[in-house]
């Protein structure tokens, strides 16, 4: 039985490290990136305790062709809703509010407007300004339309529910 154990625990393992993974950043890092080489972002602003977040890195962000498209096109950044480090942006320092049992970022909190709903995807622009702030959870099926309608700006161009009636999948 031991052994049965141990073979589907390595077999996991070895299948998790073969899995092609998000190149997640810290919000500082992917700024000073996008200064040098401008490109969307992709924020997940998540909770440790939040099911749902746990489910999107699960199913969603470990998706292969999901992954590798948000590499590609994107900065990725997992911010935690109740990050406890300070976070410097625009010559202004986002801090950790303990309230209740837990507490908010500044950050999370300013990027949300206020909402603080887990988990909620942002896709800010190449020049950081906000294009739009989807929460709940996002399988891959909708994430790919959303990643593709956002990298290649068709936001500019074309309503969703045009693009959403013509898209197609590589999934």
């Amino acid at each position: 039985m031991k052994k049965i154990v141990v073979s589907f625990f390595l077999f996991f393992v070895t299948c998790q490290l073969h899995a092609q993974e998000v190149k997640w950043l810290s919000f500082e890092e992917a700024i000073a990136l996008n200064k040098k080489n401008p490109k969307p972002i992709l924020i997940d602003i998540y909770t440790d305790w939040c099911g749902y977040c746990k489910k999107m890195d699960m199913y969603t962000y470990s998706n292969k062709i999901i992954s590798k498209y948000i590499n590609e096109n994107f900065y990725a950044i997992k911010l935690n809703g109740e990050e406890k480090k300070n976070i410097t942006f625009n010559d202004h320092t986002f801090k950790f509010h303990k309230e209740g049992r837990r507490g908010y970022h500044e950050l999370s909190a300013a990027l949300l407007n206020g909402k603080l709903s887990y988990p909620t995807t942002i896709f800010l622009s190449g020049n950081v300004e906000l294009l739009d702030r989807i929460p709940g959870y996002l399988d891959s099926k909708i994430m790919e339309k959303i990643l593709v309608y956002f990298s290649e700006s068709l936001y500019k161009t074309t309503n969703w529910s045009e693009f959403n009636k013509t898209f197609k999948s590589n999934l």
